[in-house]
């Protein structure tokens, strides 16, 4: 029996997870019928990954607009999607991670009695501050999906000790990595080491709520000491659409020869800018797991982080990505 599939993304991150899931379910046309729903939560970067991956949306509910917050992305996405849900009547909504998407799609399918799936559950940091609102986003996911895709056994952990049921939490792996190996597959490489020489390539990315304002400037003038103390550092950073994060990125670092400031990358070109990287700075929880794949030293520009994998030892049965 083919089973519907209704898969919500919003933003590049959910696109890059959720597009091995959609390749692998529409190349089984005989078991799953695929209705692929973006919110366009972020437009250009989400239309970037898109392209990158050969997707086209069934749906574009199409809620985003100039500097708009969580609560006004929270009440569009809900109202829109409920009306796609109820006309679409799908065995299964897919969400994934921690987006204000992810829980208006996991919210509309509960009021629609219709089950969810959550891809990426169970990260947690236990501080609902940090990351803010992603942590208390997938929190609350947790609490309205009936099938649980954990990445890591940790994940699995962490959903167990909430009372999550066992038989509902499937270890997956990590489908960020399936969606890097695609790629640079695609690309003609394979995942490989830092090259030895210079110039040094330094890859930076920071766009958090929790690092807006001081912690941004703090981040910056770090960069520029780590400059005066290397001469032949390079720095790349792709920086985030965020008028916060481009006017004080902008302020402190545009005018250094050393220092590439850019619009976002496509995705094929920052797997590829991550690749060529002696080091990489970053806030993302993505690049956290796609760092250690290619081989590259990563620092991370947080207080906490829901990927306790990247940060400290972990058992080898704990390595679980397909």
């Amino acid at each position: 029996m083919t089973q519907r599939l209704l898969i919500v993304m919003g933003t590049r991150p959910e696109a890059i997870k959720l597009a091995p899931i959609v390749l692998a379910a529409r190349s089984r046309a005989r078991e799953f019928d695929v209705l692929l729903v973006r919110t366009s939560q972020h437009r250009e970067m989400l239309d970037q990954v898109l392209t990158d991956f050969d997707l086209r949306a069934d749906v574009d509910l199409e809620i985003m607009r100039e500097d708009q917050d969580p609560a006004y992305v929270m009440s569009e996405a809900l109202r829109k999607l409920r009306d796609v849900i109820a006309a679409g009547r799908p065995d299964w909504v897919l969400v994934q991670g921690d987006t204000t998407t992810t829980v208006a799609g996991a919210l509309a399918a509960f009021y629609q009695r219709t089950r969810v799936a959550h891809v990426e559950a169970g990260m947690r940091t236990y501080d609902k501050q940090q990351p803010f609102p992603e942590e208390a986003n997938r929190c609350l996911t947790t609490h309205l999906s009936d099938l649980h895709f954990a990445p890591m056994a940790s994940a699995r952990q962490n959903l167990l000790r909430e009372g999550v049921d066992d038989a509902r939490i499937v270890v997956t792996g990590n489908t960020a990595i399936d969606a890097l190996l695609y790629t640079l597959a695609r690309a003609g490489q394979t995942p490989a080491a830092h090259s030895d020489g210079p110039p040094y390539r330094l890859l930076l990315t920071a766009h958090r709520r929790e690092n807006h304002g001081e912690p941004l400037e703090r981040i910056c003038r770090a960069v520029l000491a780590l400059l005066e103390h290397h001469p032949r550092l390079e720095v790349l950073f792709p920086m985030h659409r965020s008028p916060r994060v481009r006017s004080c990125v902008c302020a402190l670092l545009s005018n250094h020869p050393r220092v590439r400031l850019t619009e976002p990358l496509d995705y094929r070109g920052f797997v590829l800018a991550m690749q060529q990287a002696h080091l990489i700075l970053t806030d993302s929880g993505g690049i956290q797991e796609e760092a250690p794949t290619l081989g590259k030293p990563v620092l991370v520009l947080r207080n906490a982080t829901e990927r306790p994998e990247a940060v400290q030892p972990v058992s080898p049965g704990d390595r679980r990505n397909p």
